[in-house]
């Protein structure tokens, strides 16, 4: 960072059809599946997605019953592969399952008695950030991404640009000045496609569907590098092209890169692990720090170790913007936010199927009902409690 605060920085996001995508959105179709029917279903499920070929495994320990086959095939065919010639489809490709039970030595330790509090799930390290950047309290790199490959699926599906295909990505570079974002450095986009389209024609219409109807016209200048497929072609895609793998895109849902992440992926994971509920939980005190005026940007961390209700610590950095001081917002923190694993399930109302969602554009910044995390309820109380 030069000595006048400007410095650049960069997020990614891909689309619904990305191959680990894929695998994150069909681990988490088979969550919802199972807490529907049953809400106390303990689920860890993996998915690997390649040629022809969509392998689920993991542990996994319930009262309802799931139709692998048929739950797999639904959400590969709504993602969009519907045709064989995409070299992968919801109705040709094979589909494997390997699932047992939860471990017994982890179920004693996280299972709830008359005696003992539900325990975390595991031991972990789990981050929520927010900040001022964007009315979602989000980083503008990252929403921007985000919104560009939204876009992009949604020009897909209306038959806008009827050449695009599942697969695809973005990335953006914000120009920032004292802190703050100032224009928009660079774009790239990738975007599959079929083999009639011109190149020029694509290039052309991605600018205008898409990039023109995302980006604000006043954060774009000459300057500004806009690279739309940049190999010249991306017709294979999706797992035909690249093995997909659950929770390879932990940083496409969370943050961008900004601040930490504890390593932990959410997709495919019922609550009562805290890699998910512990995460939903840092970010919904975050975002009501920021929102009562407590700080303009804060990463906060939570730390548990399996089988143990009570977090094994609680960090605050509010990167010298806090209006108190950070031990003042532990304490508010400790009075206003549940930390057990019970109690932030219950509180973010977290045994539901709501999970297939998340799987698509970030965890976080959403404003769907279902993304409880993301409310700002308790931004007056804690204003108030801090005297501002």
């Amino acid at each position: 960072m030069s000595q006048d605060g400007k410095h650049f920085f960069t997020s990614e996001s891909v689309t619904v059809g990305h191959p680990d995508k894929v695998c994150d959105q069909v681990s988490d179709a088979i969550l919802d599946d199972l807490l529907a029917q049953d809400p106390k279903s303990r689920v860890a499920c993996e998915t690997l997605a390649t040629t022809g070929l969509v392998l689920i495994a993991g542990e996994i320990t319930t009262l309802g019953y799931c139709d692998f086959q048929k739950v797999v095939r639904e959400e590969v065919r709504d993602i969009g592969y519907t045709h064989a010639e995409y070299g992968f489809d919801y109705e040709t490709c094979c589909v494997l399952s390997s699932i047992h039970e939860q471990s017994p030595d982890i179920a004693q330790g996280v299972d709830e008695t008359a005696g003992r509090e539900q325990g975390a799930g595991d031991q972990g390290l789990m981050f929520g950030y927010a900040c001022r950047e964007t009315e979602e309290l989000m980083p503008l790199p990252i929403m921007m991404a985000h919104k560009l490959v939204r876009r992009l699926t949604d020009v897909r599906r209306a038959h806008i640009l009827p050449y695009l295909r599942p697969d695809g990505k973005s990335q953006v570079t914000i120009e920032y000045a004292a802190d703050a974002p100032k224009r928009v450095e660079a774009i790239v986009i990738a975007a599959q496609h079929d083999a009639a389209v011109k190149i020029g024609d694509l290039r052309e219409g991605i600018r205008q569907a898409v990039i023109d109807e995302v980006v604000p016209a006043g954060m774009i200048d000459p300057k500004t590098k806009i690279i739309i497929n940049g190999t010249g072609r991306f017709e294979q895609g999706g797992p035909l092209a690249d093995t997909g793998v659950t929770g390879r895109k932990i940083i496409v849902d969370t943050y961008g890169g900004v601040g930490s992440h504890g390593g932990g992926c959410f997709s495919g994971k019922d609550p009562s692990k805290v890699d998910r509920s512990g995460s939903y939980m840092a970010r919904y005190i975050a975002k009501n720090l920021v929102a009562a005026g407590l700080v303009d940007k804060v990463e906060v961390q939570i730390a548990y170790a399996i089988g143990i209700a009570e977090p094994v610590s609680l960090m605050v950095d509010a990167f010298g913007t806090a209006k108190i001081s950070e031990d003042k917002i532990k304490e508010i923190i400790r009075a206003h936010f549940p930390l057990t694993p019970k109690a932030m399930i219950t509180h973010l109302d977290l045994l539901r199927p709501i999970y297939r969602k998340t799987a698509a554009f970030g965890h976080f910044g959403r404003t769907e009902p279902e993304f409880t995390w993301e409310r700002t309820d308790k931004a007056a109380a804690i204003r108030g409690d801090a005297g501002l």
